[in-house]
């Protein structure tokens, strides 16, 4: 049985089947998503109707990520959010507005069942974004750090990696966890497509609402499958680019 994490969606649930078929995915896996299913490709709708069918069969751990929320709280409320739209809101308000009311609360009912963060029985931790305790999640003040958060990553990069865990300065944060599983900050950003390890933080967002592909990470093996580059999925669409 594997444990496998994949990396934000970003409603491109073509690449999700292509990357879930060729990693070989069964139902022995455990498979564990770090957030945001949308806000960028035009399958929102279809990406989390295929995500609620995936647990029905497979062992799946759904995490929250910031783009669920802001989707969510749109659904809710359906109040105009600009800056939302232009960070993939308005591929995801398209994708929902054809649906009946009895999808949206079947959605709404997943969105709000997702999990801040989830944390294995070899102290292992997967979450969207990040935590800024130093103690940990369990002493975190501000539950939305779990999915907006950029200052974990931020510090995994800058750490000098010849510091070791027992100098009196390394980063108390990083010592409370075996190893970190993150998405939220692309690692295209570093023009890098393939996941990424400062520390013990391992950053598995590739960069699927921009130009990068899907990727599936193999937690043990630290193997990995990707899909090809999302974009070429939807070539009449933007995405987030």
């Amino acid at each position: 049985m594997r444990t496998l994490v994949i990396g934000d969606i970003h409603s491109g649930l073509k690449a999700l089947q292509q990357v879930l078929e060729k990693a070989e995915v069964t139902t022995e896996d455990t498979l564990i998503f770090l957030g945001d299913y949308v806000d960028g490709w035009s399958e929102a709708v279809e990406t989390v109707e295929f995500l609620l069918e995936l647990q029905k069969t497979h062992k799946c751990i759904y995490l929250r990520g910031n783009h669920d929320e802001l989707c969510l709280d749109w659904l809710l409320k359906e109040e105009h959010n600009p800056v939302w739209l232009q960070h993939g809101g308005t591929a995801t308000s398209t994708s929902y507005a054809a649906v009946s009311e009895e999808t949206k609360k079947r959605h709404i009912k997943f969105y709000k069942e997702l999990k801040n963060y989830y944390l294995d029985k070899e102290n292992r931790l997967f979450l969207h974004a990040g935590f800024t305790n130093l103690k940990g999640i369990e002493h975190e003040y501000f539950t939305k750090t779990f999915y907006w958060d950029r200052t974990l990553w931020e510090l995994a990069v800058s750490l000098n990696p010849d510091l070791q865990e027992e100098d009196s300065n390394y980063p108390a944060r990083l010592k409370n966890y075996k190893e970190i599983y993150i998405g939220h900050t692309p690692v295209t950003r570093m023009g890098k497509t393939t996941p990424q390890n400062f520390a013990n933080v391992w950053n598995i967002d590739t960069g699927a609402a921009f130009k990068g592909p899907l990727t599936i990470f193999d937690i043990k093996s630290k193997k990995i499958w990707q899909s090809d580059p999302v974009y070429t999925f939807y070539p009449s669409e933007k995405g987030r680019n």
